[in-house]
Protein backbone atom coordinates (compact mmCIF):
# COMPACT_ATOMS: atom_id res chain seq x y z
CA UNK A 1 0.00 0.00 0.00
CA UNK A 2 1.52 3.36 -0.91
CA UNK A 3 2.90 5.57 1.51
CA UNK A 4 -0.10 8.36 2.15
CA UNK A 5 1.15 11.73 2.48
CA UNK A 6 -0.74 14.80 3.70
CA UNK A 7 -0.34 18.35 3.06
CA UNK A 8 -2.17 21.61 4.41
CA UNK A 9 -2.43 25.31 3.65
CA UNK A 10 0.06 27.00 5.94
CA UNK A 11 -2.04 28.45 9.15
CA UNK A 12 0.53 30.46 10.83
CA UNK A 13 -0.06 34.26 10.28
CA UNK A 14 2.02 35.64 7.16
CA UNK A 15 2.77 32.45 5.97
CA UNK A 16 2.36 32.39 1.76
CA UNK A 17 5.03 29.42 1.34
CA UNK A 18 3.89 26.07 0.49
CA UNK A 19 5.27 22.32 1.13
CA UNK A 20 4.55 20.74 -2.19
CA UNK A 21 4.32 21.65 -5.63
CA UNK A 22 3.03 20.05 -9.22
CA UNK A 23 6.86 19.20 -9.86
CA UNK A 24 7.04 17.57 -6.70
CA UNK A 25 3.92 15.98 -6.35
CA UNK A 26 5.15 13.92 -9.18
CA UNK A 27 8.50 13.57 -7.88
CA UNK A 28 6.33 11.67 -4.39
CA UNK A 29 4.75 9.78 -6.79
CA UNK A 30 7.98 8.23 -8.42
CA UNK A 31 8.90 7.46 -4.04
CA UNK A 32 5.84 5.23 -4.04
CA UNK A 33 3.86 7.75 -2.02
CA UNK A 34 0.08 9.16 -2.80
CA UNK A 35 -0.61 12.93 -1.84
CA UNK A 36 -3.37 14.70 -0.79
CA UNK A 37 -3.33 18.45 -0.53
CA UNK A 38 -6.04 20.64 1.21
CA UNK A 39 -8.24 23.14 -1.08
CA UNK A 40 -5.80 26.32 -0.97
CA UNK A 41 -2.40 25.13 0.12
CA UNK A 42 -0.62 26.19 -3.22
CA UNK A 43 -2.34 30.05 -3.76
CA UNK A 44 0.39 32.25 -1.57
CA UNK A 45 2.64 30.61 -4.22
CA UNK A 46 0.35 30.68 -7.36
CA UNK A 47 -0.18 27.64 -7.61
CA UNK A 48 -3.88 26.66 -7.66
CA UNK A 49 -5.84 23.58 -7.00
CA UNK A 50 -6.38 22.55 -10.21
CA UNK A 51 -2.57 22.39 -11.10
CA UNK A 52 -2.27 19.98 -8.39
CA UNK A 53 -4.76 17.37 -9.47
CA UNK A 54 -3.40 17.47 -13.16
CA UNK A 55 -0.04 16.36 -11.52
CA UNK A 56 -1.51 13.34 -9.91
CA UNK A 57 -2.48 14.82 -6.45
CA UNK A 58 -6.14 14.69 -4.60
CA UNK A 59 -7.39 17.83 -3.37
CA UNK A 60 -9.92 17.88 -0.71
CA UNK A 61 -12.09 21.10 1.51
CA UNK A 62 -11.73 19.87 4.62
CA UNK A 63 -8.88 19.12 6.98
CA UNK A 64 -9.81 15.90 8.77
CA UNK A 65 -10.30 14.47 5.27
CA UNK A 66 -7.16 15.40 4.40
CA UNK A 67 -5.63 14.22 7.27
CA UNK A 68 -7.47 10.98 7.80
CA UNK A 69 -5.00 7.68 7.55
CA UNK A 70 -1.90 10.16 6.46
CA UNK A 71 1.64 8.55 7.27
CA UNK A 72 3.38 11.89 6.12
CA UNK A 73 2.23 15.35 7.26
CA UNK A 74 4.16 18.14 5.51
CA UNK A 75 3.99 21.55 6.71
CA UNK A 76 6.19 24.68 5.98
CA UNK A 77 6.15 26.29 9.64
CA UNK A 78 5.12 23.94 12.07
CA UNK A 79 1.70 22.29 12.30
CA UNK A 80 -1.36 23.92 14.39
CA UNK A 81 -3.22 22.34 17.28
CA UNK A 82 -6.34 21.42 15.05
CA UNK A 83 -3.64 19.60 12.41
CA UNK A 84 -1.78 18.02 15.18
CA UNK A 85 -5.28 16.59 17.14
CA UNK A 86 -6.47 15.23 13.20
CA UNK A 87 -3.31 13.40 12.82
CA UNK A 88 -3.59 8.93 13.84
CA UNK A 89 -1.13 8.18 16.47
CA UNK A 90 2.49 7.53 15.27
CA UNK A 91 1.97 9.95 12.03
CA UNK A 92 5.23 11.16 10.82
CA UNK A 93 5.32 15.08 10.45
CA UNK A 94 8.07 17.19 8.69
CA UNK A 95 8.43 20.49 8.57
CA UNK A 96 10.25 23.84 10.06
CA UNK A 97 9.29 22.97 13.88
CA UNK A 98 11.44 26.08 15.01
CA UNK A 99 11.83 23.44 17.72
CA UNK A 100 14.07 25.66 19.89
CA UNK A 101 10.97 28.66 20.37
CA UNK A 102 7.88 26.84 19.74
CA UNK A 103 8.37 24.66 22.79
CA UNK A 104 3.98 24.38 22.64
CA UNK A 105 3.93 22.82 19.25
CA UNK A 106 6.78 20.31 20.11
CA UNK A 107 5.00 19.26 23.27
CA UNK A 108 1.84 19.05 21.22
CA UNK A 109 3.34 17.01 18.96
CA UNK A 110 5.04 14.59 21.87
CA UNK A 111 1.41 14.22 23.47
CA UNK A 112 0.26 12.93 19.87
CA UNK A 113 2.98 10.21 19.33
CA UNK A 114 3.92 12.19 16.62
CA UNK A 115 7.16 11.03 14.89
CA UNK A 116 7.76 15.15 13.88
CA UNK A 117 11.31 15.91 12.03
CA UNK A 118 12.48 19.75 12.24
CA UNK A 119 13.63 20.76 8.52
CA UNK A 120 16.56 23.60 10.29
CA UNK A 121 17.91 20.55 12.25
CA UNK A 122 19.34 18.12 8.75
CA UNK A 123 23.17 18.07 9.42
CA UNK A 124 25.38 20.75 6.87
CA UNK A 125 27.11 17.30 5.81
CA UNK A 126 28.06 16.90 2.29
CA UNK A 127 24.86 14.49 1.42
CA UNK A 128 22.55 16.39 2.78
CA UNK A 129 23.18 19.37 0.95
CA UNK A 130 19.94 18.79 -1.13
CA UNK A 131 17.70 18.72 1.50
CA UNK A 132 19.39 21.80 3.22
CA UNK A 133 16.12 24.09 3.99
CA UNK A 134 18.24 26.80 5.59
CA UNK A 135 20.05 27.53 3.15
CA UNK A 136 17.66 27.38 0.06
CA UNK A 137 15.81 29.44 1.80
CA UNK A 138 18.20 32.41 3.29
CA UNK A 139 19.59 32.55 -0.62
CA UNK A 140 16.07 33.43 -1.46
CA UNK A 141 15.97 35.76 1.23
CA UNK A 142 19.51 37.44 0.41
CA UNK A 143 18.22 38.13 -2.81
CA UNK A 144 14.76 39.80 -1.56
CA UNK A 145 16.33 41.87 0.88
CA UNK A 146 18.55 43.98 -1.53
CA UNK A 147 15.44 44.12 -3.40
CA UNK A 148 13.79 45.37 -0.12
CA UNK A 149 16.32 47.92 0.35
CA UNK A 150 16.78 49.26 -3.26
CA UNK A 151 12.72 50.08 -3.02
CA UNK A 152 12.91 51.53 0.33
CA UNK A 153 16.38 53.73 -0.76
CA UNK A 154 15.10 57.17 -2.19
CA UNK A 155 18.00 56.89 -4.91
CA UNK A 156 19.36 54.52 -7.36
CA UNK A 157 21.81 51.86 -6.40
CA UNK A 158 23.96 52.07 -9.34
CA UNK A 159 26.08 55.24 -10.53
CA UNK A 160 24.47 56.60 -13.70
CA UNK A 161 26.49 59.27 -15.43
CA UNK A 162 23.93 61.76 -17.06
CA UNK A 163 23.91 65.20 -19.18
CA UNK A 164 22.63 66.40 -16.01
CA UNK A 165 25.30 65.33 -13.82
CA UNK A 166 26.62 61.93 -11.99
CA UNK A 167 24.21 59.43 -9.42
CA UNK A 168 26.57 58.02 -7.00
CA UNK A 169 26.54 54.34 -6.72
CA UNK A 170 24.86 53.32 -3.06
CA UNK A 171 27.13 52.55 -0.50
CA UNK A 172 26.26 49.00 0.61
CA UNK A 173 27.02 47.03 4.36
CA UNK A 174 25.90 43.70 4.51
CA UNK A 175 26.32 42.32 8.01
CA UNK A 176 26.94 38.48 8.31
CA UNK A 177 28.64 36.22 5.42
CA UNK A 178 26.58 33.50 5.26
CA UNK A 179 24.47 32.00 2.54
CA UNK A 180 22.19 35.00 3.18
CA UNK A 181 24.68 37.18 3.33
CA UNK A 182 26.47 35.92 0.38
CA UNK A 183 23.84 36.06 -1.83
CA UNK A 184 22.73 39.91 -0.62
CA UNK A 185 26.43 40.46 -1.61
CA UNK A 186 25.67 38.86 -4.89
CA UNK A 187 22.38 40.79 -5.46
CA UNK A 188 23.82 44.39 -4.51
CA UNK A 189 27.03 43.92 -6.89
CA UNK A 190 24.59 43.08 -9.50
CA UNK A 191 22.49 45.82 -9.14
CA UNK A 192 25.97 48.15 -9.09
CA UNK A 193 25.98 49.03 -5.24
CA UNK A 194 29.64 49.40 -3.87
CA UNK A 195 29.62 46.35 -1.06
CA UNK A 196 31.14 46.26 2.40
CA UNK A 197 30.58 43.29 4.19
CA UNK A 198 31.71 41.81 7.89
CA UNK A 199 31.48 38.24 9.30
CA UNK A 200 33.43 36.66 12.23
CA UNK A 201 33.83 33.52 10.42
CA UNK A 202 37.70 33.77 9.00
CA UNK A 203 35.89 31.82 6.20
CA UNK A 204 34.15 34.35 4.60
CA UNK A 205 36.60 36.91 4.09
CA UNK A 206 37.58 35.17 0.87
CA UNK A 207 34.01 34.43 0.10
CA UNK A 208 32.98 38.29 0.18
CA UNK A 209 36.50 38.96 -1.76
CA UNK A 210 35.52 36.58 -4.40
CA UNK A 211 32.38 38.04 -4.91
CA UNK A 212 34.16 42.07 -5.15
CA UNK A 213 33.09 43.14 -1.72
CA UNK A 214 35.77 44.90 0.63
CA UNK A 215 35.62 42.66 3.75
CA UNK A 216 35.36 44.77 7.43
CA UNK A 217 36.40 42.77 10.46
CA UNK A 218 38.86 42.90 13.59
CA UNK A 219 40.92 39.82 11.96
CA UNK A 220 43.23 39.36 15.65
CA UNK A 221 43.22 35.60 17.43
CA UNK A 222 39.87 34.83 18.21
CA UNK A 223 38.36 36.43 14.87
CA UNK A 224 40.75 32.94 13.34
CA UNK A 225 38.77 30.40 15.56
CA UNK A 226 35.26 32.09 15.70
CA UNK A 227 33.21 29.08 13.24
CA UNK A 228 32.03 25.85 14.81
CA UNK A 229 32.66 22.72 12.87
CA UNK A 230 29.33 22.39 11.19
CA UNK A 231 29.98 25.96 9.68
CA UNK A 232 28.06 28.18 12.12
CA UNK A 233 29.63 31.42 13.72
CA UNK A 234 30.36 31.31 17.49
CA UNK A 235 29.43 33.89 19.88
CA UNK A 236 32.32 36.42 20.53
CA UNK A 237 33.80 37.42 23.87
CA UNK A 238 32.36 41.04 24.92
CA UNK A 239 36.09 42.13 24.36
CA UNK A 240 35.94 41.44 20.69
CA UNK A 241 32.58 42.62 19.97
CA UNK A 242 33.73 45.95 21.94
CA UNK A 243 36.25 46.21 19.31
CA UNK A 244 34.22 45.43 15.99
CA UNK A 245 31.73 47.76 17.48
CA UNK A 246 34.21 50.21 17.60
CA UNK A 247 34.98 49.23 13.73
CA UNK A 248 31.66 48.70 12.30
CA UNK A 249 30.83 52.79 14.02
CA UNK A 250 33.73 54.04 12.03
CA UNK A 251 32.08 52.36 8.63
CA UNK A 252 28.48 52.63 9.04
CA UNK A 253 28.26 56.10 9.91
CA UNK A 254 29.26 56.37 5.87
CA UNK A 255 26.78 53.34 4.79
CA UNK A 256 23.45 54.35 2.44
CA UNK A 257 22.01 50.58 3.10
CA UNK A 258 22.99 47.95 6.06
CA UNK A 259 21.66 44.59 5.73
CA UNK A 260 22.02 42.01 8.61
CA UNK A 261 22.12 38.43 8.70
CA UNK A 262 23.08 36.78 11.93
CA UNK A 263 22.00 34.22 13.92
CA UNK A 264 23.20 31.71 16.46
CA UNK A 265 21.02 28.91 16.29
CA UNK A 266 19.27 27.82 19.30
CA UNK A 267 19.90 31.56 20.79
CA UNK A 268 18.42 34.96 19.79
CA UNK A 269 20.13 36.95 17.18
CA UNK A 270 22.84 39.31 18.30
CA UNK A 271 23.01 42.99 18.40
CA UNK A 272 24.83 44.85 16.00
CA UNK A 273 23.66 47.65 15.20
CA UNK A 274 22.92 50.28 18.17
CA UNK A 275 20.61 52.99 18.40
CA UNK A 276 23.87 54.81 18.04
CA UNK A 277 25.01 53.92 15.01
CA UNK A 278 21.09 53.98 13.62
CA UNK A 279 21.74 58.23 14.61
CA UNK A 280 25.20 58.04 13.20
CA UNK A 281 22.99 57.14 9.45
CA UNK A 282 22.57 59.94 7.27
CA UNK A 283 18.71 60.45 6.19
CA UNK A 284 17.08 58.43 3.95
CA UNK A 285 19.38 55.47 4.66
CA UNK A 286 18.09 51.90 4.72
CA UNK A 287 18.58 49.01 7.57
CA UNK A 288 17.14 45.69 6.31
CA UNK A 289 16.97 43.27 9.51
CA UNK A 290 16.84 39.67 8.35
CA UNK A 291 16.98 38.28 12.01
CA UNK A 292 13.96 40.22 13.12
CA UNK A 293 12.10 36.94 13.49
CA UNK A 294 15.09 35.88 16.52
CA UNK A 295 14.73 39.33 18.01
CA UNK A 296 16.60 41.29 15.70
CA UNK A 297 20.24 43.05 14.64
CA UNK A 298 18.97 45.48 15.00
CA UNK A 299 18.49 48.17 17.94
CA UNK A 300 14.67 49.79 17.00
CA UNK A 301 13.49 46.90 14.61
CA UNK A 302 10.10 45.61 14.68
CA UNK A 303 8.37 42.19 13.28
CA UNK A 304 6.46 43.26 10.16
CA UNK A 305 7.24 46.64 10.06
CA UNK A 306 8.88 49.71 8.70
CA UNK A 307 10.08 51.83 11.45
CA UNK A 308 11.49 55.64 10.46
CA UNK A 309 13.98 56.77 12.85
CA UNK A 310 13.67 60.66 14.42
CA UNK A 311 16.95 61.31 11.57
CA UNK A 312 14.94 59.66 8.73
CA UNK A 313 16.93 56.35 8.88
CA UNK A 314 14.31 53.21 7.83
CA UNK A 315 14.44 50.06 9.31
CA UNK A 316 12.92 47.48 6.99
CA UNK A 317 11.78 44.21 9.58
CA UNK A 318 9.61 42.25 7.14
CA UNK A 319 9.63 38.67 9.08
CA UNK A 320 9.90 35.52 6.72
CA UNK A 321 11.86 37.42 3.64
CA UNK A 322 11.48 34.05 1.59
CA UNK A 323 7.97 34.57 1.68
CA UNK A 324 8.03 37.62 0.16
CA UNK A 325 9.39 35.78 -2.90
CA UNK A 326 6.85 32.64 -2.15
CA UNK A 327 6.64 30.60 -5.48
CA UNK A 328 10.52 30.08 -5.64
CA UNK A 329 10.75 29.77 -1.96
CA UNK A 330 8.14 26.79 -1.87
CA UNK A 331 9.56 25.43 -5.36
CA UNK A 332 12.81 24.93 -3.05
CA UNK A 333 11.72 24.01 -0.25
CA UNK A 334 9.50 21.59 -2.10
CA UNK A 335 12.40 19.51 -3.59
CA UNK A 336 14.31 19.84 -0.42
CA UNK A 337 11.34 17.57 1.46
CA UNK A 338 11.05 15.08 -1.74
CA UNK A 339 15.10 14.25 -0.83
CA UNK A 340 14.35 14.58 2.38
CA UNK A 341 11.57 11.82 2.22
CA UNK A 342 13.99 9.76 -0.09
CA UNK A 343 15.57 8.74 3.22
CA UNK A 344 12.45 7.07 4.84
CA UNK A 345 10.28 6.02 1.90
CA UNK A 346 11.67 2.78 0.47
CA UNK A 347 10.27 0.95 -1.87
CA UNK A 348 6.75 2.51 -1.67
CA UNK A 349 6.77 1.75 1.88
CA UNK A 350 7.42 4.00 4.93
CA UNK A 351 10.68 2.94 6.55
CA UNK A 352 12.10 5.53 9.05
CA UNK A 353 15.66 4.49 10.77
CA UNK A 354 16.73 7.03 13.28
CA UNK A 355 19.73 5.41 13.61
CA UNK A 356 20.27 7.08 9.97
CA UNK A 357 23.05 9.91 10.35
CA UNK A 358 20.37 12.91 8.71
CA UNK A 359 17.08 11.43 10.26
CA UNK A 360 18.87 11.60 13.64
CA UNK A 361 20.11 14.60 13.68
CA UNK A 362 16.44 16.08 12.71
CA UNK A 363 14.01 13.99 14.78
CA UNK A 364 12.31 16.00 17.34
CA UNK A 365 9.68 13.81 18.95
CA UNK A 366 9.06 9.95 18.58
CA UNK A 367 7.34 7.29 20.87
CA UNK A 368 5.62 10.10 22.79
CA UNK A 369 8.76 11.45 23.81
CA UNK A 370 11.19 14.50 22.91
CA UNK A 371 14.34 12.72 21.90
CA UNK A 372 16.26 16.07 20.44
CA UNK A 373 19.08 16.44 23.56
CA UNK A 374 19.23 20.08 22.31
CA UNK A 375 15.04 20.65 22.28
CA UNK A 376 14.47 18.39 25.82
CA UNK A 377 17.33 20.21 27.51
Amino acid sequence: MAVAIAVTRERREGETRCAVTPETVRKLADLGATVTVEAGTGLGSSIPDDDYVVAGASVRPDLSAVLAGADILLKVRGPTASEISALKPGAVVVSLLDAWRDKATVEALRGANATAFAMEFVPRITRAQVMDVLSSQANLAGYRAVIEAAYAYGKGFPMMMTAAGTVAAAKTFVMGAGVAGLQAIATARRLGAVVTATDVRPAAKEQVESLGAKFVAVEDEEFKAAETAGGYAKAMSAEYQAKQADLTAAHIIKQDVVITTALIPGRPAPKLVTAAHVASMKPGSVIIDLAVEAGGNVEGSKPNEVVTTANGVKIVGWSNMPGRIAADASALYARNLVAFLGLMIKDGALAVDLEEEILKAAVVTHGGAVVHEGVRG
